[in-house]
């Protein structure tokens, strides 16, 4: 569900990737959580690159609208 939702986003044309971000699991900053800006980052196998790091799927928190605030994905 989580990579056809991504997916969706980079290869839609109803979808702008630009308008959405992640927020992944990043130990060490206040909260564990760092947002992500969807327009910064590829899609490569299980993986999102943001620069040169390399972030599994399955740190993904949660995908969000930045415009509208609507959630489009939440780890559960």
């Amino acid at each position: 569900m989580l990579k056809e939702i991504l997916n969706k986003i980079f290869w839609h044309p109803d979808y702008n990737k630009e308008d959405f971000e992640v927020v992944i699991l990043h130990r060490g900053v206040e909260g564990d959580k760092k947002a992500i800006p969807l327009e910064d980052v590829e899609i490569k196998g299980n993986y999102l690159i943001y620069f040169d790091t390399y972030i599994p799927l399955h740190r993904i928190l949660e995908i969000r609208n930045k415009k509208t605030g609507e959630i489009l994905y939440k780890k559960k």
